[in-house]
């Protein structure tokens, strides 16, 4: 779905209750689209067959989606065993079906071996790139081609109820992890297969599923044309660095900064940091190395709200 052409410049962040069967760039176009957004883009893909917590950044604060696309998760998972398919979700072909017959003790046993910093092989059907080509698109052609483990961590692997052939578990893990290939390594632990029947996203970095809006609520201001009701859901552009030292500047260290400089801070080294300026405006993301502040990711100031933009202080 195109942008319409009087788009507005809009600059947030939206945590947006992704519903199931839409891919994730689909309604990420959707929701641009009713916020009549210039720029818009999401911070990391979920499945299809996945809902739950999609964060939205529209404008400015797409500069910072790597932060979220780095940052920890957690899922809300059901698991189907006995039945192993090439996705390791429902919409795979069946791969092996075999009895289950596992007890209690021995799916704790096999959650722990899964459980802390492992490694993991990626499963066919990511978007990693082999060769320059998503892994998916071999897959789809029925090509496996050589995948590196990768280490991740899983810090909560929770059991919340089983059934014969079903569990649900919490699962919250590091950034680079693949719930499905999770689940199938875990069928395959106790002999039996297991594939991902249902996930549901309800955590990503700092923010909460309660936090969530639904697309119906957004079709509703937008009906209305409320753009001030749809604008009110957003959150500032630095929601998603919560966890990031802030580093205040001066009008010379600011105006050196905005124009590509680097400048001298009284501030203890710092891989990252946020930068504001003396106002409280958001000014980008920097590193400081030996007390010397240089940028790595700034806001355009022109591209904001007037009252920002025309703001000569800011721009100095």
């Amino acid at each position: 779905m195109r942008a319409r052409k009087n788009a507005r410049p809009v600059h947030g962040i939206l945590l947006l209750d992704k519903p199931l069967e839409v891919s994730s760039n689909g309604i990420l176009q959707r929701v641009r689209w009713l916020y009549q957004a210039q720029k818009a883009g999401h911070t990391g893909a979920l499945d299809p067959m996945a809902s739950g917590l999609l964060p939205i950044c529209f404008g400015e604060a797409t500069k910072f989606s790597q932060f979220l696309l780095d940052t920890d998760k957690t899922y809300q998972v059901t698991a189907t065993f006995g039945i192993r398919t090439t996705t390791s979700d429902a919409e795979g072909e069946v791969v092996s079906e075999k009895a289950v017959s596992f007890s209690e003790p021995e799916l704790t046993t096999a959650m722990q071996q899964l459980s802390g910093d492992i490694l993991q092989v990626p499963t066919m059907f990511s978007a990693l790139k082999y060769q320059g080509q998503p892994l998916y698109k071999y897959a789809r052609q029925g090509i496996e081609v050589p995948r590196e483990a990768r280490p991740i961590s899983i810090y909560r692997f929770e059991l919340l109820s089983r059934t014969a052939q079903t569990a649900d578990f919490i699962v919250h893990c590091s950034k680079g992890t693949y719930i499905r290939t999770l689940i199938d390594d875990l069928g395959e632990l106790l002999g039996c297969g297991a594939h991902v029947s249902r996930l549901h996203r309800v955590q990503v970095g700092p923010f909460q599923a309660a936090q969530m809006v639904t697309p119906q609520q957004l079709e509703a201001l937008n009906e209305q044309q409320d753009w001030a009701a749809l604008d009110a859901l957003l959150l500032p552009m630095d929601a998603g660095l919560q966890g990031l030292p802030s580093q205040v500047l001066d009008a010379a260290q600011q105006k050196a900064i905005m124009h590509g400089q680097s400048c001298q801070v009284a501030t203890a080294d710092a891989e990252v940091v946020k930068l504001y300026a003396e106002s409280g405006q958001l000014l980008g993301i920097g590193e400081i190395v030996s007390g010397e502040l240089s940028s790595r990711r700034l806001i355009n100031l022109a591209a904001l709200a007037p009252t920002v933009a025309d703001d000569s202080s800011l721009l100095a």
